[in-house]
């Protein structure tokens, strides 16, 4: 057999099939599905992950997969940085310490070596192979080459490579386990780009792009597997209409069939029943308690101490009334109400707006209740706090879930606290939100605060955005706008119209260049000349911002001509000199910027804004990026003195109103814009709300309120 052009091997023409044969069975199989009830798939998986726990050897940690490079070639390329995993835990906190894998033994990395020399793949891969697999690592790839392609940097042409080295040219492209691992990396690299879940034909689409001769009967050998279920979701609204009007059948409600990867499929079901769970275990408070304020009976007073705990407070109306009536605004006054009566509250808002959750914080303290707020970044719990008084009950939502602030863990596991406010809230993919959840002791009120014109997380889902189109809870819409020249544009952007603002103080500034090159060059000069110059706002206050890592003005050329410019050095310490700003990436979408102080064979020294510093190894050195420039995605949950958006001439397909909006919301004084992209930057706002995301927990949630009710 011969290589196709993706490096799958090729398929012999006489048993390719026909749209029309292929077409039948898409059908076929999506009608099987929608027969499925709604408990087999959960069933099936459960049958099949303890299947493969029972096969498996040893507990493995999950594999990562690589974001897909434009160009490859067929052989397994040599890992560099690891590359982000499709599904995400809850962000390290800062100084939390690491807790790593105990090393493989020589036997099981030497076993894992050969297996992969004697399929042509790098022999760089066996530590990654054995994190992933465990100490059986080499038994999985004999037995599963495809299973290679759960590793760093890995696509399907490589894994094909790798499969005819060890199985020999008898390998087919119809191979059942070439098919399951395709199916599961087409769903991965969704999840990249933030779906939880994806169509039928969406999924099939992927396939037949990487050549699989039959790609229903692929997904059929997946979901056998377990690691892929099915859905069957019931249109509604526009999609509902245009799916009657184009098949004619108006007898049966439209649907459309769903796959996802089993753990983001589990998530979102367990997010969504929690979410129930916690508002129907809500019990609010009565006057005339205790609790509010009455003096003890004298049978209290003489009754022995000991050792009992003390009875949770819970505020009756009247005492929320009062703390609602003395808020410092409208919209936190009708924040306070809305949580006085409910478990579950979402408030929107833009970055003024967050005086009233600060507010809500210090009325529910005052109230007795063990209330804390948690924010996305070190520096949004500075401002945060900086809004109440000092020692205000806030930490970053790492802090609070690994336990190195906050309120601590009750006797059960769950959070000691009656309230908890999420700043950021958008940010939370559905893992993350579930983690949170289940974090909550029921009874507990959860009060969800966040902007909903930015940006979603960077990984799988749109929690913030679902909960909101679901009204399954009470919503506040702050009042309170951004005010300026900033908060002037940002809010006509939120609306879908991008129009110049009066800038008296320069406050805002729209440059416009010629190409990629140009618009490195004026951004570089705002950054280390203009704008100090003029502002007063020094270089290291000032954020670069750009759509993307390449191109001619993605953030390498930007950091690159930045460094040249500010900190000239040859980087003889991984790259990196002292003094250059630098970003470490834990986890996805956690960026923490700092500052490179020296290095030696320990690894880089980093100091952090808050002054803290930490020695980066030189194994953890490939997570850390010069920081002059950011994507937008890179700065959600931080604002900056002055930030310099830049929009070169190929971001158009990248451009969306929710990128515009939040790219410009980041400076806090000063925002400058150098414009290369022509009229694609005027029509994303105006045309393009959001980069779109197939994800499963609205249907979920309405599905179980109509079985509740």
């Amino acid at each position: 057999m011969s290589d196709t052009g993706n490096g799958a091997p090729e398929v012999t023409p006489g048993v390719r099939l026909t749209a029309e044969e292929k077409a039948a069975k898409f059908a076929e199989l999506a009608q099987r599905i929608r027969g499925m009830q709604p408990e087999d798939a959960a069933a099936s998986a459960a049958r099949a992950g303890a299947a493969r726990a029972e096969a498996s050897m040893a507990e493995a940690p999950e594999s990562e997969t690589a974001v897909p490079a434009e160009q490859a070639a067929p052989p397994v390329p040599a890992p560099e940085a690891p590359a982000a995993p499709a599904a995400r835990a809850a962000p390290a906190a800062p100084s939390a310490p690491v807790l790593r894998p105990a090393e493989p033994s020589a036997d099981v990395l030497q076993r894992t070596v050969a297996v992969l020399s004697a399929g042509g793949a790098p022999v760089e891969l066996a530590a990654a192979a054995v994190a992933a697999f465990g100490d059986g690592a080499a038994e999985r790839l004999r037995e599963d080459p495809w299973a290679v392609l759960g590793l760093p940097g890995v696509r399907p042409e490589h894994a094909d490579h790798f499969a005819r080295g060890l199985l020999g040219a008898s390998v087919g492209p119809d191979d059942p386990r070439r098919a399951q691992a395709l199916v599961v990396w087409v769903l991965e690299q969704a999840a990249l780009r933030g779906y939880s879940a994806q169509e039928l034909s969406e999924v099939a689409a992927g396939l037949e792009r990487l050549r699989m001769p039959e790609p229903a009967a692929a997904i059929e050998e997946a979901l056998a597997d377990g690691r892929v279920l099915p859905f069957q979701e019931e249109l509604t609204g526009a999609e509902a209409h245009a799916s009657a009007a184009g098949d004619g059948n108006e007898d049966e409600p439209p649907t459309r069939t769903l796959l996802a990867l089993e753990a983001l499929a589990m998530a979102e079901v367990s997010l969504a029943e929690k979410l129930l769970q916690l508002m129907a275990s809500f019990v609010p408070g009565e006057d005339g308690g205790e609790q509010d304020g009455d003096e003890p009976s004298a049978e209290s007073e003489s009754e022995p101490e000991g050792p009992a705990e003390a009875a949770p407070v819970s505020p009756g109306p009247a005492a929320w009334e009062a703390a609602a009536e003395a808020a410092p605004s409208s919209s936190a006054t009708a924040l306070i109400r809305a949580v006085a009566g409910s478990a579950l509250v979402l408030h929107t808002g833009g970055e003024a707006a967050r005086a009233e959750p600060a507010a809500l914080l210090a009325a529910a303290t005052g109230l007795g209740l063990r209330a804390w707020a948690a924010t996305w970044t070190d520096q949004g719990k500075a401002s945060f706090a900086a809004l109440g008084e000092a020692g205000s009950p806030v930490v970053t939502l790492a802090e609070l879930l690994s336990g190195t602030a906050g309120p601590g863990r009750a006797a059960d596991g769950t959070l000691a606290l009656d309230l908890l406010i999420v700043l950021d809230a958008p940010l939370l993919d559905v893992e993350l939100a579930a983690t949170v959840l289940e974090s909550l002791a029921d009874g507990t009120r959860l009060v969800l605060s966040g902007d909903p014109g930015q940006l979603w997380s960077a990984g799988p889902g749109r929690f913030f955005a679902d909960l909101l189109a679901a009204k399954v809870c009470p919503a506040v819409a702050s009042r309170t706008p951004d005010f300026g020249p900033i908060g002037e544009l940002v809010s006509g952007v939120g609306i879908g119209e991008l129009q110049p603002v009066e800038a008296p103080d320069k406050e805002v500034v729209i440059l416009t260049a010629k190409d990629g090159g140009e618009a490195v060059h004026r951004a570089v000069q705002l950054l280390t000349d203009s704008i100090p110059r003029a502002l007063g706002i020094p270089a290291e206050q000032v954020v670069l911002l750009t759509p993307g890592h390449g191109g001619p003005a993605g953030t390498r050329a930007l950091n690159a001509a930045a460094k040249a410019r500010l900190n000239p050095g040859p980087g003889r310490f991984g790259g990196f000199d002292p003094g250059d700003r630098v970003v470490e990436s834990p986890a996805p979408g956690v960026v923490r910027p700092a500052r490179v102080v020296d290095g030696d064979a320990a690894g880089l020294h980093l100091e952090y804004p808050d002054g803290s510093r930490r020695t980066v190894p030189p194994a953890e050195a490939g997570r850390l990026r010069h920081g002059w420039a950011l994507t937008v995605h890179q700065a959600l949950g931080r604002r900056w003195p002055a930030a310099v958006v830049v929009v070169p001439e190929d971001a158009a397909p990248a451009l969306s109103r929710q990128w515009v909006y939040t790219a410009f919301g980041r400076g806090e004084r000063h925002l400058s814009v150098v414009h290369a992209a022509g009229p694609a930057l005027v029509q994303a706002v105006a045309e393009r709300p959001a980069q779109p995301r197939t994800t499963r927990l609205r249907a979920i949630l309405a599905e179980n309120a109509v079985e509740a009710d």
